[in-house]
């Protein structure tokens, strides 16, 4: 049998001859193109044929048999019988692994959204100053953490996670954000992504309606979408989620998802008269709300409003928090807190569910906290944003007069620019994405019928340097945009209208 084919040239640089030999006696076989029951040549007369070394035959034919591919006894070695190849139609015009879909739930996921790259330019939301980032005494840590490590830090985590993170978690939400929680209500989580899907498994049934804030959270809907849970959107307004009768008796919630500290991406704060309210309608309708505690670290003017969690007794709130933009998003930790009545069990599925570990970063973080690090290092970046703030507003009313109006400066990382009619913000942001800057649309977070035009400004990574050029380049973008110079007539329109 002549097969001096398998190794005919071009051969590949990257693989050693004996690879090489068995990916294409592999291919052949599943091919067809050696049949089965087709007998070899002997190790020795092949490696002959193919001038190799008999030890590279050997690898290939054995490798071959282990998987099944090659049957050897004391006749010889052959071609085993392997399940037929699948074909497609042949009118199909497409090969089998075109025909391989993903589910349909993925297409929550697959929806477009802003460029990850996006992140590191000027403007973007949601991206925190790193190079304020503590490193060194985040790194002594760090050190302390690996230098007492234990199994427990090595394995997977205790239930609910590093019981030393937990108690260092309660004492700071009791004393810094007024929460009356200790560490039993507490469960580590990879970030609020990973705290949302366990909401909307552990607290949800496939097939339940969630309620998403419209505008609002877009990571948060493709959480509940690949769930298997039914969005409904309600509109957001001055004071936050405006749920309305028909809401309540057309599509009763099982989950209500709010960012009532720092409405994303409108920056509106939810007040408290609709806080009782949502609390009270929640309990009557056995609905969970979730409440993210968005941006209020980053609170510019007096305390933070109080949280939902800790207004009322046995109510039916969990709240999420996260360290993604209070530290860095690649840490990967965040956190949820319950109440009593389900915080050990939850914690227990939250175990089988997602194995959690991360036990040398969970004991870095307790003892950065512990040791007034953590508390510090928000005391220095909240006088930090406030001041980029301040200077992006001035840089803006200069820029386009002191007829523009912003909004969303409370709390956060970033402002929200109304933009007339005339200048369609998607325009815009296409425009700025050329010029360098991640300027967002905020129409990209809104769902019909309601509608809104402005941009979404993030500060956080906008150094004092690079300002007066990003603003520059924003007015380029606009003007751009801008064929029947409505600018020049600037004004908020109706922030969110309903068509």
């Amino acid at each position: 049998m002549e097969l001096d084919w398998l190794l005919a040239p071009p051969l590949p640089d990257t693989l050693p001859r004996q690879r090489v030999l068995y990916h294409r006696l592999r291919e052949a076989i599943l091919s067809g193109r050696l049949a089965p029951g087709t007998r070899l040549p002997a190790s020795r007369s092949l490696a002959a044929s193919l001038k190799i070394a008999r030890n590279t035959v050997l690898f290939a034919y054995e490798q071959l048999t282990a998987e099944g591919c090659l049957l050897a006894d004391r006749q010889g070695t052959r071609v085993a019988s392997l399940p037929e190849r699948a074909t497609p139609p042949a009118s199909s015009g497409h090969s089998p692994v075109t025909r391989l879909r993903l589910a349909a739930r993925a297409a929550a996921v697959l929806q477009p959204e802003p460029a990850r790259e996006a992140a590191a330019l000027p403007f973007a939301p949601g991206t925190p100053d790193y190079s304020a980032f503590p490193f060194r005494t985040w790194r002594a840590c760090q050190e302390r953490a690996w230098r007492d490590a234990g199994w427990r830090q090595l394995g997977y985590a205790a239930h609910g996670g590093d019981p030393v993170l937990r108690e260092a978690l309660a004492g700071h939400l009791t004393t810094v954000r007024g929460l009356p929680v200790d560490a039993a209500q507490i469960v580590i989580t990879s970030g609020t992504q990973a705290a949302l899907d366990l909401c909307a498994r552990l607290l949800a049934d496939h097939g339940d309606t969630v309620w998403a804030e419209n505008p609002g959270y877009l990571a948060a809907r493709a959480v509940f979408g690949l769930a298997g849970l039914l969005i409904h959107d309600v509109p957001v307004d001055d004071e936050g989620l405006a749920p309305r009768e028909g809401d309540w008796s057309g599509h009763p919630p099982r989950l209500i998802m709010i960012t009532p500290s720092h409405q994303y991406p409108t920056g509106r704060v939810m007040s408290l008269p609709r806080r009782l309210a949502l609390i009270a309608r929640a309990r009557q309708a056995a609905a969970w709300i979730i409440e993210d505690d968005y941006d209020s670290e980053f609170r510019r003017a007096g305390p933070a409003p109080p949280a939902l969690f800790g207004l009322q007794p046995d109510a039916p709130v969990v709240y999420a928090g996260t360290f993604s933009k209070t530290l860095y998003p690649g840490l990967r930790l965040g956190y949820l807190v319950l109440p009593h009545a389900i915080a050990a069990d939850f914690a227990r599925a939250t175990t089988q569910a997602m194995r959690p570990g991360q036990g040398i970063e969970q004991r870095a973080l307790a003892d950065f906290i512990h040791r007034g690090y953590y508390t510090a290092h928000l005391r220095r970046m909240r006088g930090r944003y406030a001041a980029r703030q301040s200077a992006l507003r001035t840089a803006l009313k200069e820029a386009f007069g002191s007829s523009v109006t912003l909004s969303g400066g409370e709390a956060g990382l970033h402002l929200v620019m109304w933009l007339p009619a005339g200048i369609p913000d998607g325009a815009v942001v296409a425009r700025a994405a050329t010029l360098g800057l991640g300027v967002r649309a905020l129409s990209s977070y809104t769902r019909p019928p309601m509608t809104c035009n402005g941009l979404v400004l993030g500060y956080g990574n906008l150094a004092e340097g690079m300002l007066a050029e990003a603003v520059r380049r924003l007015g380029v973008a606009i003007e751009g945009c801008d064929g029947a110079g409505a600018l020049a007539d600037c004004h908020q329109p109706p922030p969110l209208a309903a068509n």
